[in-house]
């Protein structure tokens, strides 16, 4: 599967780390979250269902941060660079940051997994997070079978708080959520 729409720009940076960069969601990148999030490499584990460009434009429309992952080349400025200078490879978002405890969620397209790049990507939406809102803490969900984003959240020194057991119906079976949180102070200490 492709993931690139040609002649679209990516958003403006939000902050850039070694290897990935964040990068505001525009209008012009539904068509890579929501292609992506129709793949059911990525669907499953998250547990999402598939969404319409419509329904997706409409999900993106709420109050959440939301940042596509993204590998830029020499050439990309901060602004919104052309799309041969910038490869998407996954999207992530701050929800409820407003209101109550920030929850964060992330993907990465499949063929991009075990590179780091979303150990690295999380790290920068946590410190994102706790530069942008005055939060004492934030929280973050995977799927009990999810090994991979489990460990992700654990290297980055969140804690296990919680389980909702048969949470939700994801590929055939009901699913146990796992719940985590890191506190302000884990993580600047």
């Amino acid at each position: 599967m492709n993931f690139s729409d040609a002649g679209l720009m990516p958003g403006a940076r939000v902050v850039s780390g070694e290897r990935v960069t964040l990068r505001t969601v525009e209008q012009e990148d539904v068509p890579f979250v929501q292609r992506a999030g129709a793949n059911p490499d990525v669907r499953y584990p998250l547990g999402n269902p598939v969404m319409s460009r419509d329904d997706y434009q409409g999900h993106a429309g709420d109050d959440a941060d939301r940042f596509l992952i993204c590998l830029d080349g020499d050439d990309a400025g901060p602004g919104s660079p052309d799309e041969d200078e910038v490869r998407r490879i996954g999207a992530a978002a701050v929800e409820d940051a407003d209101w109550k405890r920030p929850e964060i969620g992330y993907w990465l397209v499949p063929e991009e997994h075990g590179q780091g790049y979303g150990t690295e990507a999380v790290s920068l939406v946590v410190d994102y997070v706790f530069r942008s809102y005055d939060a004492p803490a934030i929280g973050a969900a995977a799927y009990e079978f999810n090994d991979a984003s489990r460990g992700l959240l654990e290297s980055l020194g969140f804690s296990e708080e919680g389980r909702r057991r048969k949470y939700m119906f994801v590929d055939g079976e009901h699913r146990t959520m796992v719940l985590y949180g890191l506190l302000r102070e884990e993580w600047e200490g």
